[in-house]
């Protein structure tokens, strides 16, 4: 469970800070119901821009964002629906959209989920410590956006081969930015140098999004409710919600499954990876192109036993798509050729490189389930195609002008062509052998220990229950900081 020990010192230098800074802190009741968030708040948020460094975004970070680049307030869950015209399957496909958080990410919301507790707890001393945000790609944004709005000091933490515009939005932003050797499936060298500076430095706060519970409990509570809202805003009747699909990163969004299954307790629940490092499928190893997710490994905060199935993504597939979903010769062929609606085609730059590959995992969980018409499956675009500009131009470059014939063998190949290979159906022995992988990562390297592991899968109720039964106890800290700090009452 999440440690929510006081410590009274660090708290108050923490509330200080927060009252220097014009810092309210928001509730999970108002992130997954934004409507319940204070009317002083929304008249000053209608003058701040989506991506602005202002104290008050911390309340957008939600779902519900109204879709504005500044002055929005609130709505339902931002989402799309797929059509069979570019999916090839009968079953519905929806998506929900990454773009309209600040930072033009979700991930803001799983850091917020890390540091928010350690904050009001006074675990972490804004006065003095530093956190640390590891990460593939967007966590790191996200951790240190995070605590810029916060008024923290971060560093975060990524493999060199990212795109370059994430290193150039961090240098703004971070406090200080180290890149590790290597690619997105590099994680160890990532877990090295946060060991390192845990075990050197007295002044820093590793934010750990594989194994931050806070990670698990954001989307538990926050993407689990939209998603569900957004399937109930669609449903027909004779529909369900069949199934939802997310590659692992943190496995922090894979969360919210274990939301929904409580909610719709006959859904599939798979998770994805890159078929050029499948760890989960065959504790398998290598290095890939979807940004974003990690491998080599599994997250301490993946409920395995929760999980139904594994679906490995060739990342050709999802670098072959952007370019498809971005290119106007490529947007002009899904409106002509293929028939698909102008206006999906004009959303499909909300899929990034790792949200295009959630929705190939969707696609292949349809095609291995024989869905129809009547199956929802509901996934998470992570991000957009602005992260991935440059990985756009490389493609131009690589592979030379773009031509219908180009989209043609793109849209029939890597979408359309889908197999239901590589992928598997999790028995019970599977998903004991996956969860135990978590051993030589985290008992061996981590510190953590056997009894903790174990009662991960045998003890559910002290463990991820447990966790999911805490955002009262942090709403009620929240609360108790913001009443203590006087911003909100002040304004």
């Amino acid at each position: 469970m999440i440690d929510l020990t006081i410590n009274k010192e660090n708290l108050e230098h923490n509330i200080k800070k927060a009252r220097e800074n014009n810092i309210v802190i928001p509730t999970y009741e108002q992130m997954k119901h934004p409507e319940t968030i204070p009317d002083k708040i929304k008249d000053r948020l209608v003058n701040v821009g989506l991506w602005d460094v202002d104290p008050l975004n911390l309340f957008r970070i939600t779902w519900k964002n109204e879709q504005k680049e500044k002055g929005g307030l609130f709505g339902g869950p931002n989402f799309i629906e797929l059509p069979k015209e570019l999916t090839g399957v009968d079953a519905r496909i929806i998506c929900m959209i990454g773009k309209w958080f600040p930072t033009g990410c979700h991930k803001v919301g799983a850091s917020f989920g890390c540091l928010a507790p350690r904050l009001v707890t006074g675990q972490f001393d804004a006065t003095r410590h530093k956190a640390v945000w590891p990460s593939t790609g967007n966590y790191c944004r996200g951790g240190a956006f995070n605590s810029k709005l916060l008024a923290c000091d971060s560093i975060a933490i990524l493999p060199a081969e990212m795109s370059k515009e994430r290193f150039e939005w961090l240098s703004k932003i971070a406090g200080e930015v180290i890149a590790t050797p290597g690619c997105e499936s590099n994680v160890k060298e990532i877990f090295d140098k946060t060991w390192e500076l845990k075990t050197t430095r007295d002044d820093v706060m590793i934010f750990n999004q594989f194994e931050e519970m806070g990670n698990h409990l954001w989307h538990y509570q926050v993407t689990g409710s939209a998603i569900a809202e957004a399937f109930e805003s669609v449903k027909r009747e004779g529909d369900r919600l069949a199934g939802a699909c997310f590659t692992s990163g943190s496995a922090g969004t894979i969360g919210c499954g274990d939301y929904l299954k409580e909610v719709y307790p006959e859904m599939k629940l798979a998770v994805g990876e890159a078929l050029q490092c499948p760890t989960i499928l065959n504790n398998g190893f290598g290095g890939h192109r979807i940004e974003g997710i990690g491998d080599k490994h599994i997250p301490w905060i993946h409920d395995v036993k929760n999980t139904d199935m594994v679906i490995d993504i060739d990342d050709e597939d999802s670098q072959r798509l952007i370019r498809l979903f971005n290119d106007p010769v490529g947007r002009e062929y899904l409106v002509k050729e293929a028939h698909v609606a102008p206006e999906v085609v004009e959303k499909l730059g909300y899929l990034g490189i790792s949200g295009t590959a959630n929705v190939l995992c969707a696609i292949k969980m349809a095609k291995y389930y024989e869905m129809t018409e009547h199956d929802v499956i509901a996934t998470v675009l992570t991000d957009s195609i602005d992260m991935y500009g440059s990985r756009i131009k490389e493609l131009e470059e690589e592979n030379g002008p773009y031509t219908m014939t180009s989209a043609a063998v793109d849209h029939n190949v890597h979408m359309l062509g889908l197999r239901t290979d590589n992928m598997e159906e999790l028995t019970y022995v599977a998903r004991k052998r996956i969860h135990n992988l978590k051993y030589y990562t985290w008992v061996e390297q981590q510190g953590r220990t056997v009894e903790e592991l174990n009662d991960l899968w045998y003890a559910p109720e002290k463990t991820w229950k447990g966790v999911h039964s805490q955002a009262k106890d942090l709403d009620e800290l929240i609360n108790a900081f913001n009443d203590a700090s006087g911003v909100l009452k002040n304004m």
